[in-house]
């Protein structure tokens, strides 16, 4: 299952295909027992799926063959056990794929040209993603970070690994030379070779970088090489070698206190809008604002949901299930919004009081 969602990626996602790319879309539960019948759930959309194709006069038998068997491909990839919040299988002749999202999504089931990527892209804002690099002299590993977690990343050649000859810490602690092994040359060649596989990942999937490690690695790391001049700093060493949840509770206090400084900065921006007139807020305003490219800020409350119905030139609030009702509208004005350069933030719920989940400031 797919779970990083890079510029390219999302190019590549938004492609045209030949008619028709299948989109099937389904809330998930990471925990008993509420996950107990995602299994049934998944499955019903994917037959839901085929029905589609079944009944689609534009769908020839052979794609419509050819489709299906994707969409069984897919399903058999899922892995439950480590499902998220949301779940997404695209397929198309020829091709299929599984994403696991951090964020709900409508139960719905889609046959276009194009798959169906504002979910994705919503979710992917809300998560907060961001790297940590965690140095030893001996090897540098990469770590995938969110909302609530970190795990392993696998890419660009990470972790990296080194021979440390004739280093024995405890050793040189007693004869009072530690550290030594970051003033060696071989250390210093295997942060260079680091900094060029980071600025690769980073070119491919920009986002926060946090580096960790001894005061005397952060240092070299910035001494040899650029790819980390913007990184935060967090002087914690071990943790190259450590597991997830080390990390994780290494870095909480770092993104939470972060979290609270960015929570504060939206709601200034908010005070401020009011102040010059420049304010808005609820789905409707909002969504005629992105539209037209209006948004230089959005911030939306974390799990704000909200269905509704296009009436023309507005939207009214519809339930879920109603004739035309859109359930993830929020995801479609946090995608439209990014298309068009806002700065989107996610906040807490209840940060934005009265603006009922999601305020704005304007451009003009």
């Amino acid at each position: 299952m797919e779970h990083v969602l890079s510029p390219a990626t999302l190019a590549e996602l938004r492609r045209p295909r030949p008619y028709p790319a299948v989109s099937v879309l389904t809330p998930i539960h990471r925990r008993e027992p509420y996950n107990a019948q995602d299994q049934v759930r998944l499955r019903n959309a994917v037959a839901e799926a085929k029905r589609q194709l079944e009944s689609d006069p534009a769908v020839s038998r052979d794609r419509r063959t050819e489709v299906a068997r994707h969409l069984d491909r897919a399903l058999s990839e899922v892995d439950l056990t480590h499902a998220e919040d949301g779940l997404v299988i695209f397929a198309a002749p020829g091709e299929h794929q599984v994403w696991s999202l951090a964020r709900s999504v409508p139960e719905r089931v889609v046959l276009s040209d194009t798959f169906l990527t504002r979910n994705l892209v919503s979710a992917q804002t809300a998560g907060r993603p961001f790297w940590v690099l965690s140095l030893a002299a001996d090897r540098v590993t990469l770590w995938n970070g969110g909302v609530d977690r970190v795990t392993e990343a696998r890419v660009g050649g990470f972790p990296l690994t080194s021979r440390v000859e004739n280093f024995d810490p405890e050793r040189q602690q007693r004869i009072g030379d530690l550290p030594s092994a970051f003033r060696e040359e071989r250390t210093r060649q295997f942060l260079r070779e680091t900094d060029t596989a980071l600025s690769t990942v980073l070119r491919d999937h920009p986002r926060r970088l946090y580096v960790t490690g001894e005061p005397a690695a952060l240092s070299l790391l910035d001494e040899v090489g650029s790819a980390a001049k913007g990184a935060v700093h967090v002087p914690h060493g071990g943790l190259a070698h450590g597991t997830p949840e080390a990390v994780w509770q290494a870095m909480r206090p770092v993104i939470e206190a972060e979290a609270l400084r960015n929570t504060d900065a939206v709601s200034r921006a908010l005070e401020t809008a009011r102040g010059r007139r420049a304010f808005a807020a609820g789905v409707d305003e909002l969504w005629q604002s992105a539209r037209v490219g209006r948004v230089r800020l959005l911030a939306v409350e974390e799990n704000y949901r909200v269905t509704v119905r296009d009436a023309g030139d507005h939207l009214i609030l519809a339930e879920s299930g109603d004739l035309d009702s859109r359930e993830d509208i929020v995801d479609e004005i946090v995608e439209q919004c990014l298309e068009t350069g806002a700065d989107v933030r996610f906040v807490p719920d209840g940060a934005l009081g009265e603006a009922d989940g999601i305020a704005g400031v304007l451009r003009y």
